[in-house]
């Protein structure tokens, strides 16, 4: 492995453009099964410290499996993150031998940690997870339409809105029985189930879309969620807290559960109430009830211990 050298890969859905720091080489490959079994011959005689490419509406999946099979570090990073640096480097223009170039300069700069690419099984569970978010997005704008809808059309989106429904059902079966396959992720998910306002969705989510979750601590996974307060301190000024950045996903799919938690978990509606007593807006400890949830999570999913009220209270 070459310590010095450092490659950067922009995905399209046909091309593969690779540039190499400090280098400066740059090559093309398509983005197929040839193509990418070119590419991994191509970096095996480079021997790269790492390799970086953004996460691309999971273009990139097929390309990192591969790469990361023959024993190449990989990360994949988010491309916000590519993004703000490229600004911050002054690399205004963008095309696709430029974000190569950027991406290689990334992973010689800041260097991030590789972290395992999802598995066939992952990918599934991602793609699965992916469709129900689609199909709940399909049936909210469908009854959003039927409220307005004329008489002569009335009843085909009533017939679309009836199928989503169905679809969504059999969905969720499906999703539950490839969970089920996984011993690792069964166990989990029946820990979490236990804890009240932990349904079934925030589970699955939390399995398929956080796998850090247990992993890292509760600082990190707070953070890393996007509900943490973040300072905005400047000399003498203390800027009001506020949470942004994380993953929107999982935190709207949280944010269902801590408004049910709040009303129906113990140890969360004494919290909740606790916040408006001390005269916090209602939102603010929501959110406080989000983070406190997520990192009761996180505790019991780490240690593979059940709900315990006494120590969920010791939990923040």
């Amino acid at each position: 492995m070459n310590q010095d050298r450092f490659v950067g890969i922009d995905v399209s859905k046909v091309a593969l453009d690779v540039a190499v720091a400090p280098d400066g080489v740059s090559k093309v490959f398509s983005n197929d099964c040839k193509g990418i079994e070119l590419l991994v011959e191509h970096l095996q005689s480079l021997a790269p410290a790492l390799t970086v490419l953004e996460a691309t509406g999971n273009l990139e999946l097929p390309a990192a499996a591969a790469l990361q099979a023959a024993s190449l570090q990989v990360a994949v990073i988010n491309p916000r993150q590519a993004r703000d640096f490229a600004k911050c480097t002054g690399h205004l223009a963008k095309t696709d031998k430029i974000d190569a170039a950027t991406l290689a300069e990334y992973a010689q700069k800041i260097k991030p940690d590789p972290r395992p690419v999802p598995d066939q099984q992952r990918q599934r569970l991602n793609a699965l997870m992916s469709r129900r978010r689609q199909l709940l997005g399909m049936l909210v704008q469908e009854k959003n339409r039927l409220a307005s809808a004329h008489p002569d059309v009335r009843a085909d989106v009533s017939e679309h809105i009836n199928w989503l429904k169905q679809r969504l059902e059999d969905l969720d079966s499906d999703l539950h029985s490839e969970l089920r396959r996984n011993p690792d992720c069964q166990d989990k998910e029946k820990l979490m189930r236990k804890v009240p306002g932990v349904g079934p969705v925030l589970a699955a989510t939390l399995l398929i879309e956080l796998p850090e979750l247990g992993q890292i601590d509760h600082r990190q996974i707070a953070a890393l969620v996007g509900v943490a307060p973040l300072n905005r301190d400047s000399g003498r000024l203390r800027g009001k807290r506020s949470c942004w950045g994380g993953r929107a996903k999982e935190r709207r799919v949280l944010y269902m559960a801590a408004l049910s938690a709040s009303r129906h978990n113990p140890i969360i509606s004494q919290f909740y109430a606790r916040l408006i007593a001390a005269g916090k807006p209602e939102k603010v400890a929501l959110t406080a009830c989000m983070r406190k949830l997520l990192i009761i999570l996180n505790a019991m999913v780490r240690d593979m211990q059940p709900w315990q009220p006494a120590r969920a209270v010791r939990s923040v």
